[in-house]
């Protein structure tokens, strides 16, 4: 992990924890636990949410919530019995790290989501812009949110 010095503060540390409170706030609005989530903080940082349920139109598909620090969130099918993700909509608009309550509505709204093209919110790396946005606390103080809008 690169390590970056902000005037006395671990940039990646702080990224790194911020990253993983964020998540366990977004599984808890799409219905799962942080025990179904994991993290890759290599570049592109990532994220990925298994999720209890499936698409109307494809039951026989595992669901899962992908994010990258460059294209935000998408929700992707895994076939049962293995193979690639397919992804099925990517939530787009104009953060990549919308609120939880958003990326719980646009599970919601999923089964009515045509693929779009990825959108493209920032280059990878250089955590310092995302630092100031991410919770202050880990994923045991899901409850505790660093914002109103959280």
């Amino acid at each position: 992990m690169n390590t970056l010095s902000d005037f006395g503060r671990d940039v990646e540390y702080h990224f790194a924890r911020g990253l993983r409170a964020y998540l366990a706030r977004v599984a808890h609005a799409a219905g799962v636990g942080f025990e179904s989530c994991s993290l890759d903080f290599g570049l592109p940082s990532s994220a990925y949410v298994a999720l209890d349920r499936t698409r109307r139109d494809r039951p026989d598909e595992d669901l899962a919530l992908v994010w990258d620090e460059v294209h935000g969130w998408a929700a992707v099918a895994e076939p049962a019995c293995g193979g690639a993700a397919e992804v099925l909509a990517y939530l787009g608009g104009n953060d990549v790290l919308p609120s939880p309550s958003v990326v719980a509505r646009f599970l919601d709204a999923l089964d009515d989501a045509c693929p779009e093209c990825p959108p493209v919110f920032r280059t990878a790396g250089h955590h310092e812009d995302l630092v100031g946005r991410l919770p202050v606390t880990g994923p045991e103080g899901l409850l505790r949110p660093s914002s109103p809008a959280w």
